[in-house]
């Protein structure tokens, strides 16, 4: 189980201003329920899912962790862009305690790289480091994936790949998901969270949730 706790986080603007992204978050993410959150381009997903996975830390509250935990799926930015990916692939292996050439040997067929695994990440245009990031997640076996819009990486063919994929994984393990499209909510979960104005919401159905999305959170103004 995953359990947030009163999360808050505020982040420094122009003009020495504070804008509070989480306000008091608190919610458990249980094993076996896969489970989305909503919100808006800015609402603070990201955020929140680094949290989650423990890459940044809150300013207030209390994050408890058990089970064996992804890194943000379409985050990239924990490479290091001045070797290969091939070179970053053997540093994570040995970070995680896993074997390299069952690693690279996955990573080299999903990602669909080719010869720029071999070439430093700076080369690499965004869609590749997220396939990169993409492969390597999905090379480890994780109880809890947690997924930032990965499944908009790529082409057509790289989209159902990823996406077939991850209704394959979360036969075994928990999906953490978050985007502001509706429709990869409702494809990978089970249950439907809101994130909006720095606050976590939680409904007693999915349609309630996609309804409070529509009407409140994407209302023009």
């Amino acid at each position: 189980m995953i359990s947030l706790q009163e999360v808050y986080k505020v982040f420094p603007t122009k003009g020495g201003r504070k804008k509070t992204v989480l306000k008091g978050v608190s919610h458990d993410f249980v094993p076996g329920i896969n489970t989305g959150i909503l919100g808006r381009n800015g609402a603070g997903k990201s955020t929140l899912l680094q949290i989650v996975g423990g890459s940044i830390a809150p300013d207030r509250g209390r994050v408890v962790r058990e089970g064996k935990i992804s890194w943000p799926i379409g985050f990239s930015g924990g490479f290091n862009t001045k070797i290969s990916g091939r070179e970053n692939l053997r540093f994570i292996c040995r970070l995680y305690a896993e074997d390299y050439r069952r690693v690279a040997d996955f990573v080299e067929d999903f990602s669909e790289l080719g010869d720029y695994l071999d070439m430093p990440i700076y080369t690499y245009s965004s869609g590749m480091k997220a396939k990169l990031a993409f492969g390597v997640s999905m090379a480890f076996n994780f109880e809890f994936y947690l997924i930032d819009e990965v499944t908009a990486v790529g082409d057509a063919v790289f989209k159902k790949k990823s996406q077939a994929f991850f209704l394959e994984r979360r036969k075994t393990a928990t999906l953490i998901v978050v985007s502001h499209n509706m429709a990869t909510i409702n494809s990978l979960c089970d249950k439907m969270l809101v994130l909006h104005e720095g606050t976590l919401h939680d409904f007693g159905s999915n349609k309630e949730a996609q309804d409070y999305y529509t009407n409140v959170c994407c209302k023009r103004t």
